[in-house]
């Protein structure tokens, strides 16, 4: 029997407060912290609207190479990684798939996302396609892919090898259980440790933007408006005030 190993996923409390902040406002974050490209470049949304955040199930693809990998194997499916990544999903985690950009092989299909979905997974980004478009878009999960293909996932020229390893998604480390929040925006990548800090920044951000996108409907001065203006500190707080009473 294949063994791959779990993945240690972050308190429920840090995810529950990233789901109220969107992908460009961690990313800007992560910047200014350091982390100057969590951005996935590659895959984007297939099913626009909706956001995810949760625990990345970690998937990585290598080029076939016959003294390696031979399709034959493939006669018993459970050596066949791209299985097992999915017997780890609970509810709200999200499977991130190293394809190499592949364009040409469908790392999962309607069956496998069937499953993937009534295990409560969250979503699934892949630096590569998927395959079985049309019954795939009648489960309505959340899907970021650089498109898709007719072919099975070992048609051409990749295989999976590994299950949980650190892997690269779109030119960004992911180590099994970092946090993964993408929307219409794309796929950002966020280290667990860090986490907290980003929560934090990005709701300061979040709430002086909410001000600010009221003044610039005003017709405000993008200048004292944005980024917030040291001259307009004190009308931001006595707004602030109004909208959260008790505030001194």
């Amino acid at each position: 029997m294949t063994h791959t190993p779990d993945i240690t996923r972050p308190p429920r409390e840090l995810i529950d407060a990233l789901k109220e902040i969107g992908a460009a406002t961690i990313a800007g974050t992560l910047g200014h912290m350091g982390f100057r490209n969590p951005h996935m470049v590659g895959p984007v949304s297939q099913s626009r609207g909706k956001s995810i955040v949760g625990p990345a199930l970690t998937l990585q693809f290598l080029p076939q190479r016959p003294d390696l990998f031979n399709e034959g194997e493939y006669a018993d499916p459970e050596t066949q990684l791209h299985r097992h990544v999915l017997y780890h999903a609970q509810e709200g985690d999200v499977v991130v798939v190293d394809a190499r950009g592949d364009m040409s092989s469908g790392v999962f299909g309607d069956m496998m996302s069937t499953y993937f979905k009534g295990r409560g997974g969250a979503g699934i980004v892949i630096d590569g396609c998927m395959r079985d478009r049309p019954n795939v878009e009648k489960l309505d999960l959340a899907l970021w892919l650089r498109g898709w293909t007719p072919n099975y996932h070992v048609q051409t020229s990749i295989y999976p090898n590994a299950v949980n390893v650190p892997i690269a998604c779109g030119g960004v480390t992911v180590i099994p259980g970092d946090i993964i929040v993408a929307d219409d925006d794309g796929v950002v990548v966020l280290p667990v440790a860090m986490a907290s800090k980003v929560i934090e920044e990005s709701q300061k951000h979040h709430e002086w933007e909410e001000f600010s996108r009221l003044k610039l409907m005003e017709g405000g001065s993008l200048q004292r408006y944005y980024p917030l203006h040291d001259d307009a500190r004190e009308e931001y707080e006595e707004w602030r005030k109004t909208k959260r009473p008790g505030i001194a």
